[in-house]
């Protein structure tokens, strides 16, 4: 099934002489998870304080989730995207992202890679916090804190796994982690099949000349999960472009080039006939 997710990137706006420098084929993505965290306690009056309060907790677990990675993971979609746009870059980013995908154990190329957001989060799961709450009122001590950890988990790694590392993460059998929702499926990675891939990279050389195609795993989340449940691999096409910026994506602001919206549905029209006929 044809997906969203693939699209292309130029090296900077197009109207200050920007290029396309990529196009990418969405081949796969994680799995978003949401947790909560929660501390409670006796509380009692404001006027007479003591260290034990539900917020400090919880600002120490979240900072502890601030300060922790999880492991580096590749697959064959990530490895060939950090190979192959990596090969395409004269820079020690470039340099890097060929390094990790020989040798996944290159400490320096990993530092250097976790410096950009994009590349930290599509090289592991990802947990951050995105909402808090506590307290009561303003002059009691605290019953009760909570925060969501939004997590996108690596395609393989299990959401259970994720929840046991949080409270690992956390050191505080005080606290407690629950999952809190159950979107569906995990995410699985499909195949890097060649019937797929062939004729987009033929069309990619066609529209964008000279510019590489790369599959991508998105750290976002698709429907294409409930597809590959039942056994129907999905794939984003390529064709579509945008800049570094991200195009305001998901915001108010969010725009395309109408040099990309017309050459991205000529390409596009012309891949779904190649793999119907």
């Amino acid at each position: 099934a044809l997906n969203e997710g693939g699209s292309g990137r130029t090296d900077k706006p197009l109207e200050e002489g920007g290029r396309v420098v990529v196009q990418t084929i969405h081949v796969g993505e994680k799995t978003p998870v949401n947790y909560r965290i929660e501390a409670t306690n006796p509380g009692g009056h404001s006027s007479t304080p003591v260290k034990e309060n539900a917020i400090y907790e919880l600002a120490d677990a979240v900072a502890r989730i601030r300060d922790f990675d999880f492991p580096l993971m590749l697959n064959d979609t990530t490895r060939a995207y950090f190979s192959k746009a990596g090969a395409a870059r004269s820079d020690a980013m470039g340099k890097a992202m060929v390094a990790i995908a020989a040798n996944p154990a290159d400490s320096q190329a990993e530092a250097l890679l976790n410096t950009d957001r994009a590349f930290h989060s599509m090289l592991r799961t990802t947990c951050v916090a995105t909402l808090l709450d506590g307290g009561h009122a303003n002059n009691a001590l605290p019953q009760r804190a909570g925060a969501n950890i939004n997590c996108r988990i690596f395609p393989g790694a299990s959401a259970e796994d994720v929840l046991k590392t949080l409270e690992t993460v956390i050191a505080d059998p005080k606290m407690t982690v629950v999952r809190t929702d159950n979107r569906g499926p995990d995410a699985k990675a499909p195949p890097l099949n060649p019937a797929i891939i062939g004729p987009a990279e033929k069309l990619v050389a066609k529209y964008y000349p000279g510019v590489p195609m790369v599959p991508v795993m998105s750290t976002g989340a698709t429907d294409g999960v409930f597809l590959s449940a039942v056994g129907i691999p999905s794939y984003g096409p390529p064709g579509f472009f945008g800049n570094p910026d991200g195009n305001g994506v998901h915001g108010l602001n969010e725009r395309v080039s109408i040099q990309s919206v017309f050459t991205g549905r000529d390409l596009l029209t012309e891949l779904v006939t190649a793999y119907a006929f």
